[in-house]
């Protein structure tokens, strides 16, 4: 058996609590236990917001595992993908991109089809955020015949509302995959498409998709209809090459969400929508695939993972990609770090061999070094008082000319046992408690009087009102979107959003919070 799992894990270095480790994010094995709690031969990974920079050890080098990554070339700690691989399922192949313009003729895996659509300037750009890595494996089905299977890991782009260039960046990125996968597909091999894909298919796919307009134009819902075939596998209107694996184990699961807002809480009540995906061709899915399955239980993320499970064997390839993070001079051991640098590095020092000389020679060379040695021992002090540099405590200590006259003076002077009258134990504990009762008292009244003056001066924050639905106390919330309103704040009810009929849910309460 065969299993993977996609999961858009919003930052690979950040805290992985829905998991059940223990660690903290920069742990050494803090990734090792995620990957062991998702239980997969092939691990794919979105928006892992990681750049080569700033990619260490523990999150490139897992033992048992071999690892890829695609970065953004475009911005700091944006998109990104990773995919890794159990040793045993190592890949013959793999590639970043999908256009080939990162190709390095050096384990790649090929078959680009027809791009003559696209610009270079545009192909580059499409590549250039990190959103596409391939990995190639042979297969062997039940049969015992061994096929190429090619794993398209993708982080597809979003569609800003406010920024209309960024919805024809998602389509050209759309049609730029289908038309790589069309082609390895075309060349022999069996294609998953598997990832965040950013679109909600069907109704079945969003929690609310009766109040968007026009929820079927969709460009992106278009698109995947033309990319995928029906579930059921009957004649119809979508007959593309691949099929959504989980809608056709699954054709009629409701309320199957992948991601939800975190802001509004609605994970608590399942409030979302599928937005990650794992496609496959047609024959593949039909003839292999036993069990397609989400994990909404995982948290540490908006999105949960999802997988499946293939009826077929992976034959690992006996050495990795050239793509491998392992290659990576900086984990690979060549590269020199500045460290080596500054720390001195211990030599043994060098044995001359005596030479036969004469000895007025001798006797040369000895002198300068008796001179070095003479400059680097400290001189004795002459007969008179030192002059050091005197510290600030030798200001506070006695001279010792007072001190020996008052050994004098004090031979004369009576005991002071004589003047005064020595307490008993019971008496010095009672003075103790005394003094420590009115220490207690004293700043006890020093707290309060402060505590009143601040009380006096600062009314503090006004209570919040209570929403109209269950009359309980709001939530105050920032207008983040651009426009007149931009930067104000208002109250909304603090309940996590749900379904308008569950009464549970957040209530439709709205409120200005008046200017300070």
């Amino acid at each position: 058996m065969l299993r993977v799992v996609s999961w858009n894990i919003n930052g690979i270095r950040s805290p992985l609590q829905g998991l059940a480790c223990q660690e903290p994010s920069n742990c050494p094995t803090a990734l090792r236990r995620v990957l062991e709690e998702l239980d997969a031969d092939i691990v794919c990974l979105q928006e892992t917001k990681v750049t080569r920079d700033v990619l260490t050890e523990p999150l490139a080098i897992i033992e048992g595992y071999n690892s890829y990554f695609s970065f953004s070339r475009s911005r700091s700690g944006y998109s990104g993908v990773a995919t890794f691989c159990k040793d045993s399922a190592t890949p013959v192949a793999a590639e970043e991109g999908l256009s080939g313009v990162f190709a390095t003729l050096n384990g790649d895996i090929g078959c680009y089809g027809n791009t003559d659509e696209f610009t270079q300037e545009e192909l580059r750009a499409l590549d250039s955020e990190g959103r596409a890595l391939l990995t190639q494996h042979k297969i062997r089905t039940l049969e015992g015949k061994e096929k190429t299977l090619t794993l398209i890991n993708v982080y597809c782009p979003h569609a800003d509302p406010g920024k209309p260039e960024r919805l024809t960046f998602k389509m050209r990125f759309y049609r730029l995959l289908q038309i790589r996968a069309e082609a390895l597909l075309a060349a022999g091999s069996h294609v998953i498409i598997l990832g965040d894909l950013n679109t909600a298919h069907r109704p079945i796919d969003h929690c609310d998709a009766s109040s968007l307009e026009c929820f079927e134009e969709d460009p992106g819902r278009k698109w995947m209809d033309g990319l995928l075939s029906n579930p059921g596998n009957e004649a119809g209107p979508h007959m593309g090459l691949f099929m959504d694996s989980y809608r056709y184990l699954h054709p009629k699961q409701q309320r199957a969400f992948t991601c939800w807002s975190v802001v509004s809480g609605a994970r608590h009540l399942n409030y979302g929508s599928r937005l990650d995906y794992v496609l496959g061709d047609r024959a593949l899915v039909i003839d292999t695939f036993q069990a397609s399955f989400l994990l909404p239980e995982v948290m540490g993320s908006d999105h949960c993972p999802v997988g499946a499970v293939l009826n077929v064997s992976c034959v690992p390839a006996k050495q990795c990609p050239a793509l491998c993070t392992r290659f990576l001079p900086e984990f690979a051991g060549t590269q020199l770090k500045i460290l080596r640098f500054l720390v001195p590095l211990e030599q043994e020092p060098v044995r001359e061999q005596p030479v036969l000389q004469p000895s007025h020679q001798i006797q040369a060379q000895r002198q300068p070094s008796k001179a070095r040695m003479h400059l680097t021992r400290p001189r004795k002090s002459q007969g008179g008082p030192k002059r050091n540099q005197k510290n600030l405590m030798s200001y506070f200590q006695p001279s010792s000319n007072l001190s020996q006259t008052s050994v004098v003076e004090l031979s004369t002077l009576p005991l002071v046992g004589s003047l005064i009258t020595p307490k008993t134990v019971e008496e010095v504990a009672t003075a103790t408690v005394v003094e420590e009762k009115n220490k207690v008292l004293e700043s006890k009244d020093e707290k309060e009087e402060r505590t009143a003056f601040w009380k006096s001066m600062l009314s503090g924050p006004s209570p919040m009102p209570l929403c109209g639905g269950h009359r309980e106390p709001c939530v105050m919330r920032t207008v983040k979107k651009a426009g007149p309103n931009f930067g104000r704040h208002f109250y909304m009810c603090a309940r996590p959003r749900g379904p308008p009929s569950d009464p549970s849910s957040r209530c439709n309460f709205f409120l200005w919070s008046r200017p300070s």
